[in-house]
């Protein structure tokens, strides 16, 4: 196993645990609340993370806070729980985190220039082949949603759970290669 293997496989692992305590403590006040906002609100902050663990139970979910003018909310969230400790028991894959993230890009593909979009289908790819890890590649999208000044994709858990913030981001690397190729 190489270094980036192992570093991988130790963030993942580490990141796995933080990720569902995390979202668990915050599904906690929302149950303390008993507000069917805080759900609806907690549903669509969480989504993406969901989503890397079990895109089924998150249709699931959604139609469980979806029936809130039909049921009491003591039902919903009860049942609510129940699926998202499902969803959560559920490990991501690489393939579950390139869907999500794929879903990210749909927000703002249609703004990146031919190089932004080839540097994220390079990243992507790096991500399939194991050579970087999920944090990466969402360090490295994260400066994207604020320069489209994205608040939905801001709000995500997914991208604070998973994201590594030591790293770059794909306009520093543009913006270097522009300067190097400028002579500058």
């Amino acid at each position: 196993m190489n270094e980036v293997q192992a570093t991988n496989r130790k963030i993942k692992e580490i990141s796995e645990k933080e990720a569902k305590e995390f979202v668990l403590e915050r599904f906690e006040d929302v149950k303390k609340s008993s507000k069917i906002k805080n759900l609806v609100s907690f549903q669509a902050m969480n989504k993406y993370m969901i989503m890397a663990h079990n895109q089924n139970e998150l249709k699931i979910l959604g139609n469980i806070v979806a029936s809130n003018k039909k049921n009491p909310f003591s039902e919903i969230i009860a049942e609510y729980e129940k699926h998202l400790k499902i969803s959560l028991n559920s490990k991501p894959t690489i393939r579950t985190h390139i869907n999500v993230i794929m879903h990210i890009f749909g927000f703002f593909s249609k703004n990146f220039n031919h190089l932004e979009k080839e540097r994220f289908f390079d990243l992507i790819n790096q991500f399939k082949g194991k050579k970087i890890t999920i944090g990466r590649i969402l360090s490295e999208i994260n400066p994207i949603i604020y320069r489209f000044d994205n608040t939905y994709l801001a709000s995500q858990t997914y991208f604070l759970v998973y994201s590594d913030p030591d790293m770059g981001n794909i306009f520093q690397f543009l913006r270097k290669n522009d300067l190097e190729q400028d002579g500058i």
